[in-house]
């Protein structure tokens, strides 16, 4: 059992609840509380993060070959082996970039599409959490 993938996977539950209490509000909402953007943002990377220290993981695990270089090639590994549906692996990589836009450029946050993927894309972080749990498991 790996006991470092269920610790972080407890985090990222963490994480999908806190953005589910403040959730739902408006657009409008989202563009004037800065505490709510602060929030959302804040847990929104550590999701990613989070996702991506499970994926370095579970490749590590796994010794898939070549070793990822870069955060979101962690996904492309698990996609590629199978480990991930490929649409799902698709989707977390994009959340990479999101996730750097986040953190290094923060000014050009589009609200529009961060309110999408809290509405339509925490699944995609359960169900890696699901899967990963399993191989954790193992």
């Amino acid at each position: 059992m790996d006991e470092v993938i269920l610790q972080k996977i407890d985090s990222l539950v963490r994480c999908v609840l806190r953005l589910q209490t403040k959730a739902p509000f408006s657009l409008e909402k989202l563009k004037k509380d800065i505490d709510l953007q602060d929030i959302v943002i804040i847990n929104l990377e550590r999701l990613v993060q989070i996702s991506v220290d499970i994926a370095m993981r579970v490749v590590s695990k796994r010794n898939f070959q070549p070793a990822p270089a870069t955060m979101s090639q962690a996904f492309e590994a698990l996609g590629r082996n199978g480990v991930l549906p490929e649409d799902l692996a698709t989707r977390l990589q994009k959340a990479v970039g999101f996730r750097n836009l986040c953190v290094h450029e923060y000014d050009k946050i589009n609200w529009e599409i961060v309110l999408t993927i809290l509405t339509k894309h925490l699944d995609d972080y359960r169900q890696f959490g699901k899967i990963t749990s399993q191989i954790a498991k193992e």
